[in-house]
């Protein structure tokens, strides 16, 4: 598969293959906190280190794990079910970590392997595609052994020509990595100012007590000064049907383009508004519903996930997926933030409350309580936000820009069909 390449069995060059196991009395004994995290497979996506329910464990429970202590660089890989053969690289700030027996930690020898040239050798298709083959022999459920890991065979160029490509690839997922971020802490930024608007109504509430609400002059003679009956800014009162309004356009797959991009749920981070991932008409093959770059796209299923995004681009989504624009005279930065917001979204799960798999209802959202401030606010809500989403949505473009510039090289680079100076040619001309 590489070139020139040795080709060597994982086992003998490395010093950590294994999986852990859950805790006794499982999730009923995780923490929200704690002094050890217990990564498990949903936290283990390619290339990336979700955070997202990531569990955590106490002092005990960690000590009867201490076989699986996951160090810094460490290589995670899903190792049974559905995400089998998924690999990522630990995020250091998660540590100390231990993982369960659904996630192998595979630590390499350091005087043959770079950890990260590894990492990019398990998640690279070509080596992907070979696990899925070895977890997909047995008779029940896709599984790993930890023998079916040190058996995999594996490309074992220089140490130097290992380096090089770990900097290359690595320099172009440090880049996603650090548009991630900033996407994030926009979002953040932008709801600090949604939420003292128009949840706490700071603005409101100093008014209403004769004091300065620390807003230019001209801004916070906008707001109101007092409450009504509902608890709202007095002539705020409003619903969500006059903020948003749901999109039914569908269509089969085979009626656009193959490439046209396409979201269901599991492209949706939870708790974030950047959409960076998707997949493609091609890959699925029921009716879907069409939608606009610029739309909203909130998931109906368990939305107590706030499973709610920003479409980047035109595409199709899942109909487990709203499709949200603004009404008229709504500014779009309104509605991302106030159909996102943990409170409405909370109204929303109460739809079914107490059912296994809850579904959002528009017939039961649109007549939700919220406020709607006068023209003027919104206005001058979106200028100063609006910048915030706009650069929001330049950093998703940029990463997924980079992720398919190192999608393209890695399969290439990996197999020494590529060299390190012609691809970092490729990347300097991109």
């Amino acid at each position: 598969m590489a070139g020139d390449w040795p080709a060597v069995s994982l086992g003998s060059y490395t010093t950590k293959i294994g999986s852990g196991a859950t805790p006794r009395g499982g999730a009923d004994v995780y923490l929200d906190e704690g002094p050890f995290a217990l990564i498990r497979s949903q936290n283990v996506l390619d290339f990336q280190f979700k955070h997202d329910g990531l569990a955590f464990i106490n002092d005990a429970q960690a000590a009867l794990l201490d076989g699986v202590n996951v160090e810094k660089n460490d290589i995670l890989v899903n190792i049974t079910g559905d995400s089998v053969a998924r690999v990522c690289l630990v995020d250091p700030e998660v540590l100390p970590a231990r993982v369960n027996q659904h996630v192998s930690i595979v630590r390499a020898d350091r005087a043959h392997f770079d950890q990260r040239f590894l990492f990019y050798v398990l998640v690279s298709p070509a080596w992907k595609q070979v696990l899925l083959m070895i977890a997909s022999s047995g008779a029940t459920r896709n599984a790993l052994t930890k023998a079916d890991l040190e058996r995999l065979v594996v490309p074992k160029p220089s140490m130097p020509e290992q380096q090089a490509i770990a900097n290359l690839l690595g320099s172009l997922d440090d880049k996603i990595e650090l548009n991630r971020r900033t996407a994030a802490t926009l979002e953040e930024m932008a709801r600090a100012l949604f939420k003292s608007w128009f949840v706490d109504f700071d603005p409101v509430r100093a008014k209403a007590e004769g004091r300065d609400p620390g807003l230019p002059a001209e801004t916070a003679a906008m707001f109101p000064d007092r409450f009504g009956d509902d608890g709202l800014p007095v002539g705020w009162s409003s619903t969500a049907d006059s903020i948003g309004r749901s999109i039914r356009e569908q269509v089969q797959p085979g009626e656009v383009d193959p490439h046209t991009p396409y979201v269901g749920l599991e492209h949706i981070q939870k708790r974030s508004l950047a959409l960076d991932i998707c997949g493609r008409a091609e890959e699925v093959d029921s009716q879907k519903a069409l939608f606009k770059r610029g739309d909203l796209l909130f998931g109906k299923l368990r939305p107590y996930f706030r499973k709610v995004a920003i479409a980047p681009v035109d595409g199709i989504c899942s109909t487990d997926i709203f499709v949200f624009r603004p009404q008229n005279g709504v500014p779009q930065t309104y509605l991302y933030l106030a159909f996102s917001e943990d409170g409405f979204v909370a109204k929303a799960s109460g739809a079914q409350e107490g059912t296994r798999m809850p579904r959002a209802d528009w017939g039961f959202m649109r007549k939700l309580a919220m406020s709607k401030p006068e023209p003027q606010i919104l206005t001058a809500f979106d200028n100063a936000v609006m910048p915030m989403m706009d650069r929001l949505l330049a950093t998703v473009a940029e990463a997924k820009s980079l992720a398919s510039i190192r999608d393209t090289l890695l399969p290439k680079l990996i197999s020494g069909e590529l060299r390190i100076k012609d691809a970092q040619a490729a990347v300097e001309a991109a």
